[in-house]
This record gives C-alpha cells, sequence and structure tokens, in this order.
C-alpha cells in the first residue's frame, strides 16, 4: 500500500490511524464512567451534564475547535501551563487526538449507556446477595454484557476520529507531518491542480478502513455474544 500511496499520502494514514487509536483508547475509560453516571446515578444537573456531553454532536465542529484553541492555545492560561509541562496540544498530534477524541465521545457515551440500561439490575441484586463485592460484579457479571456496547461506542468513536476534519483544522491547523490526518490531506490536494488523484486514493483508503473496522467488530461482538450466551 506505501508504494501505491506514496510516501506523502501514507504518511498522513499513518498519522490518522495514530491519531484515531489514541482518541479512542484515552476516550473509553471516560466515556464508561460518564455513562455509568448518567444510566445509573441521580444527582442533580444530571440532564445538563448530559447536554454537555451530547454537545460536540450538536455544535458545528469549527466551534468546537475554537473552543479549543482559546482554552488551549499556548497564549492562554491553561495551554501556556501545559505546554510550560511539555503537554501542549495546539498545532501538535496530539492536539488532534484530543479533538478528534472529543467529536466522538457522545457517540461513545450513548453505545455504553444504551448498554448499561439494558442490563436487568436483578442480576447484579442477587450476585450482591451472595455475597460479590460491587467490583466482582462488575467484573463478572456487567462487563461481560456491555462489552458489545463498548466495542460499537469504540468502532464510532474510532470512525469518527477518523472522519474528524472541522475542529481538527481549527485547533491544530494542516501541517503535513504533525497534523495532516487523511481528511485534512484530501482537503489540501483538492486545492491544487492535479490533486484529484491523490484525493481520491485517500478516499478508498479511508472507505476501506471504515469497512474493515466495521467488519471486526461484527465479529468480535458476535464473539462476545456467543461467549454470553454459553457461560
Amino acid at each position: 500500500m506505501e508504494g501505491w500511496l506514496g510516501p506523502e499520502l501514507w504518511q498522513a494514514v499513518r498519522l490518522s490511524i495514530r491519531v484515531s487509536a489514541w482518541a479512542t483508547v484515552v476516550a473509553m475509560p471516560l466515556a464508561l464512567l460518564t455513562a455509568w453516571a448518567l444510566a445509573r446515578w441521580a444527582f442533580p444537573g444530571k440532564q445538563i451534564v448530559n447536554g454537555i456531553v451530547h454537545l460536540p454532536l450538536i455544535l458545528p465542529p469549527v466551534v468546537t475547535g475554537y473552543l479549543l484553541l482559546v482554552v488551549l492555545s499556548p497564549r492562554a492560561p491553561v495551554g501556556g501551563f501545559l505546554a510550560d509541562l511539555g503537554m501542549g496540544f495546539a498545532f501538535r498530534w496530539t492536539g488532534a487526538a484530543l479533538a478528534a477524541g472529543i467529536m466522538g465521545f457522545p457517540l461513545m457515551v450513548r453505545a455504553i449507556r444504551l448498554s448499561l440500561e439494558a442490563v436487568d439490575p436483578r442480576l447484579e441484586a442477587a450476585a450482591a446477595t451472595l455475597g460479590a463485592s460491587r467490583m466482582r460484579r462488575f467484573a463478572t457479571i456487567t462487563l461481560p454484557l456491555i462489552l458489545p456496547g463498548m466495542l460499537a461506542g469504540a468502532v464510532l468513536g474510532f470512525a469518527k476520529a477518523m472522519g474528524e476534519f472541522g475542529a481538527t483544522i481549527t485547533f491544530v491547523s494542516n501541517i503535513p507531518g504533525e497534523t495532516q490526518t487523511m481528511p485534512l490531506a484530501i482537503y489540501a490536494f483538492l486545492q491544487v491542480p492535479g490533486g484529484e488523484d491523490a484525493a481520491l486514493r485517500l478516499v478508498i483508503v479511508s472507505v476501506v478502513i471504515a469497512m474493515g473496522a466495521l467488519l471486526v467488530s461484527e465479529w468480535i461482538a458476535r464473539a462476545l455474544a456467543r461467549r454470553v450466551a454459553g457461560a
């Protein structure tokens, strides 16, 4: 594939996979915690929290990117503090992963929350009466039942990260080799004469990666369902 794409295009593909993978892995624990809170806890302002979680789906992506730039710019208090610690995000690939993770976060939370709400609380209550601790109940009952939902959320988050454009280009710009993911590279190639062929190749790669992720997730989900059914 590298020979077909060439070094420049392959660089964008590698960066997209890297950004999307990190965005998904880092966001997953927080998505699980958030989904658990929204599905299982009752607290003041719950609907406000739910609205904030889903805000990236409603706002234009450019707005999300601009807000990230305002907060995490090296000239901003928070961004400057992080930059002094060597943890800057603006105009770096880590910022692209952050933007992609934020845009995919609501999809991950929603998928996990629906799985949690489908779990029968009586199963956990029965395990509690038998002396199972909270962590043991989660590990042996809840987690296996919500794994398909977590997998679906991970795939949705990864796919969203792979296709993220607006927030990324606003927050970290379009820097080849540093922040230029596949969507940004496609946009850049379409702005220059004769760049349509390179853009088309990246489009084909994007479709292949997305379909591959969906097929793998479907296979894993079925394997997990068979395992749970046979347990």
